[in-house]
């Protein structure tokens, strides 16, 4: 048995707190921090990880061929991404930055592989979250497919505020405009636009800071 392996099998014999590992390092795993603007994984980069973030805000994009950028996802405290090495992803298929001053949780792929197999609370905590962001993902989709660019970007807004979650986060970390536009498939014109309407209607606050209030979610749910 490897010291890795043997290092997992010795913390799985204790209670296990997800939050208090996920919390904190080991040799199998290290917390990074990283600047606002700075690349915490390049597209093609070798994948041999996983990640996890504790604090700030992550822009995860993917670069076509002809060097057109797309924002496929943002990234808050609780997320886990580069999750794809667990299904034999050898290279990173995006690249991601940070937005704000953000901790990384590095975890190399054998720990991962041995918590899933051994450990149900880490298991069920990991398989929940995937879960979720796979329904986000199609509900994206459909977003995409049948709602206006006003209705992409309210609801672009309220999930990056986390509304309707235990711990909503009301003031987001900065975010250029040019960003927002990429995540909706719009023009920074329109975003431009659409986010002077939100403010003069009281869903969205300029003071320090970005502010979404939930009132934001009858543009949602206006058919």
């Amino acid at each position: 048995m490897s010291p890795k392996a043997r290092s997992v099998k010795a913390e799985t014999r204790r209670a296990f707190d997800v939050e208090a590992y996920l919390e904190s390092t080991s040799p199998a795993r290290k917390i990074v921090h990283y600047r606002p603007g700075e690349v915490v994984f390049s597209q093609g980069d070798a994948a041999a990880d996983i990640r996890y973030l504790q604090k700030g805000a992550i822009k995860l994009s993917v670069l076509s061929q002809i060097g057109k950028e797309a924002v496929v996802a943002m990234l808050g405290p609780g997320d886990f991404f580069g999750e794809g090495v667990l299904a034999g992803q050898l290279i990173r298929i995006g690249t991601a930055t940070a937005i704000t001053a953000s901790s990384v949780l590095i975890i190399d792929k054998e720990t991962v592989v041995g918590l899933l197999r051994d450990e149900p609370t880490f298991s069920s905590r990991f398989i929940s979250y995937m879960l979720e962001r796979n329904i986000r993902i199609e509900a994206d989709l459909v977003d995409q497919l049948f709602n206006s660019s006003e209705k992409r970007l309210a609801r672009t807004l309220l999930l990056m505020a986390r509304y309707g979650e235990s711990n909503p986060q009301r003031v987001l970390p900065k975010i250029s405009q040019e960003t927002l536009a990429e995540m909706i498939g719009a023009t920074r014109t329109r975003v431009n636009f659409f986010m002077n309407k939100f403010r003069k209607l009281g869903f969205i606050e300029y003071n320090g800071g970005l502010k979404v209030n939930s009132s934001l979610l009858t543009v949602v749910l206006h058919d």
